[in-house]
C-alpha cells in the first residue's frame, strides 16, 4: 500500500544525467516517507529519449489531531 507518489521524467541528454541527482536529493528532503516500491522506465521514438523515476511511498502514521504532511 502506498498513500503517494513522485514521479522524475527527463528527455534532455543534460537532464537525465542529472535526474539521479534530483531523486537523491528529494530522498533527503523526504526522510520521514517510507518507500514502498519504485519504478524506472525508459521510453524514445525516433527523436526523444525519455527516462522516468516513480516513487511510491508511505506516509508515516498521523499523530492524532496533527495535518497530513503535503508530499
Amino acid at each position: 500500500m502506498f498513500t503517494g507518489v513522485k514521479v522524475f521524467s527527463a528527455t534532455r541528454a543534460r537532464d537525465r544525467e542529472e535526474l539521479g541527482s534530483a531523486v537523491s536529493q528529494w530522498l533527503a528532503t523526504h526522510r520521514d516517507l517510507r518507500i514502498v516500491d519504485r519504478v524506472v522506465v525508459q521510453s524514445s521514438d525516433e527523436e526523444y529519449h525519455c527516462l522516468s523515476m516513480v516513487i511510491f511511498y508511505e506516509h508515516p502514521p498521523r499523530r492524532e489531531g496533527s495535518p497530513r504532511p503535503a508530499g
